[in-house]
C-alpha cells in the first residue's frame, strides 16, 4: 500500500524491507497536499521525547478546501444506494484489519500506548466498519395514522449533510473510525481533524479507505497547528451541518459556541472521572482484574479509565494489597517494546497534571503504596502508582487525572458510595462490583452515568450506545444510536 503522490513517513521495522509509507500530508478531494501555507508540525515519540516525523499545517484556506471537496462529493454520496454504501464499509473493514499489526505499530509509536493495547484498538476500530455496514441498510422510517384520522404521518431519515468530525490523541484510530463509519453510512461526507499529537494513524486510515473504495471527496482530513481557527471557519460556513467532538469538557463548550451560530447539531462525547464501587460481596479475583481493565487499559489515557475507587470497608485491605501486587508487576517501557505493559503518557504537560494531582493528594493525607514519582531517563513516563485513603478534598477525585493512578478510598454505607459517586460534574462511565445482581442493577439505576459497567471492567461496545450525561456530552456514539446522530428526521404530512 502506497499513498500517491504524498509525503510519506517511513516506519522502522514494519515490513520486510524496514519501513513502510505513511501519509503525511492533507487528504483533500482525491489527493494528498501540502497544505497552503507549507508549514509542518513535528510529531513526537512519547517513548523518547525526539520527532519522529512533521506533517503538513492546515491553514483556514485548507480548512475551506476540505468543506468545498465534501460538498462537491455530497449529492453524489447522499444517493448511493445503502448496499453499495454497506459493501465499501465492509471492504474498509477487512482493510484495516489486514493491516492490524503495523498500524498498532505505528500508533505505539506516536501515541506511546503498549502494543497490546495498540491492536485491540485497531481491531476495536474496525468493528465500527463492520457494524456500520450492517447498519447502513437499516436506516428505517416510520408511517403512521394520523390521531384524527385524515392523513398519514411519514418520517424519512436524511443524512445530515457535511460534517466536522474531531477527535483525541488518546485513541487515534478507534475516535476516528467511530465518526467516520456513521457518518459514511447515513449518506454524509466528513472532514476530520485529528488531534495534533497523533495524526499519522488517521492519515495512515485515511489511506487505507481511498484504496477501498470510499469516493474522493467522502472524507477529508485536515492536520493543523491552529485547531481554533480552522475549525470556527467551517463551524461558521453554512455548508457544515454536523460537529462530532471527542476531548475535554472545556474545548467541548468553546466549540459548542461556535457551532451555535448556525444552530449546527452537535455530539459531544467529553471528559470522564469514572467511579469504581466494589462491595463487601464482590469477588475479590474478579473485581481486581476489573480494576486492572478499567485503570490500566492505554496507561489510564482514557475518558472512561476508572479514576475513583470506592470500596468497602469489609474488603478493602484485600483489594488494596492486591491491587498493588497487580499494579506493581506492570513493565513500564516503550510501547514498541513486546515486554511492556504500561507505555509513555503522550507529553511532558500530562505527566506534569499527575505530578500535581499526586502531590496535592499526598499533601492533603493520601498514602503512596506504589509508585508516585516520576522516573529519570527520556521520554515521558510515570509508573503504575496506587494512592490509599485518598481524603475527600484531594483535587484528584475532582478532576480526571488521565494517567496510570488509582485513588482508593474505604467507605461502610452503601449510601456514602453512590453519593460519593455522583458528586462529580462529569457522568461518562461508572463500574460495580457485587455478586448481588438485583443490587447491581439498582446502584446502576441511581449512578448519574451514560454508561455502569456491572461486574466486568471493560464498557465499550460498537453495538452499544456510548455517552455520558451532565457534563460528560451530548448525544450517542455506537449501536445504532450512533448512525442516527447523522441524519435528520423528515417528517411528510400525507392525505389519504
Amino acid at each position: 500500500m502506497t499513498a500517491h503522490g504524498a509525503a510519506t513517513y517511513l516506519v522502522p521495522g514494519i515490513d520486510a524491507e524496514g519501513a513502510f509509507p505513511v501519509p503525511t500530508d492533507l487528504l483533500i478531494g482525491d489527493a494528498w497536499v501540502a497544505g497552503a501555507g507549507g508549514a509542518r508540525i513535528d510529531i513526537l515519540n512519547p517513548a523518547t521525547g525526539g520527532v519522529l516525523t512533521s506533517v503538513a499545517d492546515a491553514t483556514v484556506a485548507d480548512g475551506m478546501a476540505a468543506l468545498d471537496a465534501a460538498q462537491a462529493a455530497a449529492a453524489a454520496w447522499a444517493a448511493t444506494p445503502p448496499r453499495a454504501r454497506a459493501v465499501i464499509l465492509q471492504r474498509c473493514f477487512h482493510a484495516i484489519v489486514e493491516h492490524a499489526d503495523w498500524l498498532a505499530q505505528l500508533i505505539a509509536l506516536e501515541n506511546g500506548k503498549a502494543l497490546p493495547d495498540a491492536r485491540g484498538e485497531v481491531l476495536y476500530a474496525a468493528e465500527f466498519f463492520r457494524w456500520y455496514a450492517e447498519e447502513a441498510v437499516r436506516i428505517n422510517g416510520d408511517i403512521a395514522i394520523a390521531p384524527a384520522g385524515g392523513n398519514r404521518i411519514m418520517v424519512q431519515y436524511q443524512p445530515i449533510g457535511i460534517s466536522l468530525l474531531i477527535t483525541p490523541w488518546n485513541f487515534p484510530a478507534a475516535m476516528a473510525t467511530r465518526k467516520i463509519a456513521p457518518a459514511l453510512a447515513a449518506g454524509c461526507t466528513c472532514i476530520l481533524k485529528p488531534a495534533e499529537e497523533t495524526p499519522l494513524t488517521a492519515l495512515a486510515i485515511g489511506e487505507i479507505l481511498r484504496q477501498a473504495g470510499v469516493p474522493a471527496g467522502v472524507v477529508n482530513i485536515v492536520n493543523t497547528s491552529d485547531p481554533a481557527a480552522l475549525c470556527s471557519a467551517i463551524l461558521r460556513d453554512r455548508r457544515t451541518r454536523k460537529l462530532s467532538f471527542t476531548g475535554s469538557t472545556e474545548v467541548g463548550r468553546i466549540l459548542l459556541r461556535e457551532a451555535s451560530h448556525n444552530v449546527i447539531n452537535s455530539s459531544m462525547e467529553l471528559g470522564g472521572n469514572a467511579p469504581f464501587l466494589v462491595l463487601d460481596d464482590a469477588d475479590l479475583d474478579a473485581a481486581i482484574d476489573g480494576a486492572m481493565i478499567a485503570k490500566m487499559r492505554n496507561a489510564g489515557e482514557a475518558c472512561t479509565a476508572a479514576n475513583r475507587f470506592y470500596v468497602q470497608q469489609g474488603i478493602y485491605p484485600a483489594f488494596v494489597e492486591k491491587l498493588v501486587e497487580k499494579m506493581g508487576a506492570l513493565a513500564l517501557g516503550a510501547g514498541t517494546d513486546a515486554a511492556t505493559q504500561c507505555g509513555a503518557m503522550i507529553n511532558r504537560a500530562a505527566i506534569d497534571k499527575i505530578e500535581t494531582l499526586v502531590n496535592d493528594a499526598v499533601a492533603k493525607g493520601a498514602r503512596v503504596r506504589l509508585g508516585g514519582k516520576t522516573p529519570d531517563g527520556e521520554g515521558f513516563f510515570y509508573p503504575p502508582s496506587v494512592l490509599a485513603d485518598v481524603p475527600l478534598d484531594a483535587d484528584l477525585l475532582r478532576e480526571e487525572i488521565f494517567g496510570p493512578v488509582a485513588a482508593v478510598m474505604a467507605f461502610t454505607d452503601i449510601e456514602d458510595a453512590v453519593r460519593m459517586a455522583n458528586d462529580t460534574e462529569f457522568g461518562l462511565a461508572a463500574y460495580v462490583y457485587t455478586e448481588n445482581m438485583k443490587l447491581g442493577l439498582q446502584l446502576a439505576e441511581r449512578l448519574e452515568y451514560g454508561m455502569v459497567a456491572l461486574n466486568r471492567g471493560l464498557v465499550s461496545d460498537p453495538a452499544a450506545p456510548f455517552g455520558g450525561v451532565k457534563q460528560s456530552g451530548l448525544g450517542r456514539e455506537g449501536a445504532h444510536h450512533g448512525l442516527l446522530e447523522f441524519t435528520e428526521a423528515k417528517y411528510i404530512a400525507v392525505n389519504w
